[in-house]
């Protein structure tokens, strides 16, 4: 795995990427495999440097996070949460401060680290 060090090294990566996969995955040798692998391992640790996003700063922001890695709708988590739909609504968008089986929830369904939880409730 070669290091990608500015964005023209990082678009010849994805070129040389491109052109291996457009050549379809049934003609594709195990060695050119293998040099996707790799070069797909230093785009994304030059991706992981380049592009950082956040992390959320409310606990409404660390809830709609995981509600996005975990691909939930609303009414889902709500369920997942054991509240209502109306309730989770209310507790989202402010209008009602959320309570200690909510936040229980919260922790245990949504892993979201309790720490995390009693500094931003």
């Amino acid at each position: 795995m070669s290091k990608i060090n500015n964005e023209a090294d990082y678009n010849h990566v994805m070129a040389k990427i491109d052109s291996l996969m457009a050549k379809g995955s049934d003609k594709v040798s195990k060695d050119e495999l293998a040099e996707i692998r790799s070069l797909a391992l230093s785009a994304q640790a030059y991706e992981q440097t380049k592009y950082v996003i956040d992390a959320p700063t409310t606990l409404t922001g660390m809830i709609e996070m995981r509600m996005f890695e975990m691909r939930l709708k609303q009414k889902d988590l709500a369920k997942k949460l054991k509240v209502s739909d109306a309730k989770l609504s209310l507790i989202m968008n402010g209008k009602q401060k959320p309570g200690i089986d909510f936040l229980k929830a919260v922790h245990t369904e949504l892993k979201i680290d309790a720490d995390f939880i009693l500094e931003h409730a």
